[in-house]
């Protein structure tokens, strides 16, 4: 249900960082994984990530919204997987032939969660990912990934994405920090909600982790009435 982004703050040892936050928040009820983006993969690097998290049965998502050749993509992911990452955001616009296919194929064979993103939560994203949102969704709908990105910050945009691809997991960002409320996007179709300042900057993150649960099932239980 809930996804926490890992995203270190300026002036930390972003390794330390992250370990702690992982040890802290792993056996938070309902909390479903952890994201890393790309500037603490680039950091650290990904088989250091990768080994903070080598116990762990959760989701553990490498987050570079991979958007280039299929073989580049491909070549990325392997190195990932080998670093232990277990699903990988890649981005929908690159298309299928010699892309995504690619990218869907050899995350098939290796037993990896591929997430594509439709459109993103900020604002610019309206200027156009969403103004060509039938072909990406097309796009998404042709490669028939495990999940897709769609924003909790635009609620009408996410029930859209969610009628035209019913069987897909849909995450969605935004919550917290760009002005979204745990529960909303859950309520209108999302699987999970992916929140990361509003936890790792508080200063009792564990508590807030299960305070975001507990509203967003709170909410859930009103909205499915």
């Amino acid at each position: 249900m809930l996804i926490v982004a890992l995203d270190p703050p300026p002036n930390v040892d972003p390794v330390e960082w992250i370990s702690k936050m992982f040890s802290t928040l792993r056996d938070v009820d309902g909390v479903a994984g952890f994201k890393i983006g790309l500037p603490a993969i680039i950091e650290c690097g990904a088989k250091v990530l990768g080994n903070v998290f080598r116990d762990y049965d959760g989701l553990v998502i490498a987050d570079l919204k991979l958007a280039d050749i299929g073989d580049v993509m491909v070549l990325t992911l392997e190195r990932l997987v080998r670093a232990g990452f277990n699903a990988v955001i890649a981005h929908s616009f690159v298309g299928v032939s010699n892309a995504l296919d690619k990218l869907s194929r050899r995350c098939r064979e290796l037993g990896v969660r591929l997430v594509l993103v439709a459109t993103m939560s900020h604002p610019g994203a309206v200027e156009v990912m969403d103004s060509v949102l039938d072909k990406l969704i097309n796009v998404v709908r042709r490669i028939d990934p495990w999940g897709v990105v769609a924003p909790a910050t635009r609620l009408d945009v996410l029930e859209r994405v969610r009628k035209e691809l019913p069987s897909v997991k849909i995450l969605s960002p935004g919550i917290g920090a760009q002005g979204a409320e745990p529960g909303d996007a859950l309520c209108r179709g999302a699987d999970y909600e992916i929140v990361g300042r509003a936890i790792t900057r508080s200063e009792n993150p564990r508590e807030v982790a299960a305070s975001i649960v507990a509203m967003q099932r709170e909410k859930l239980s009103r909205c499915r009435k």
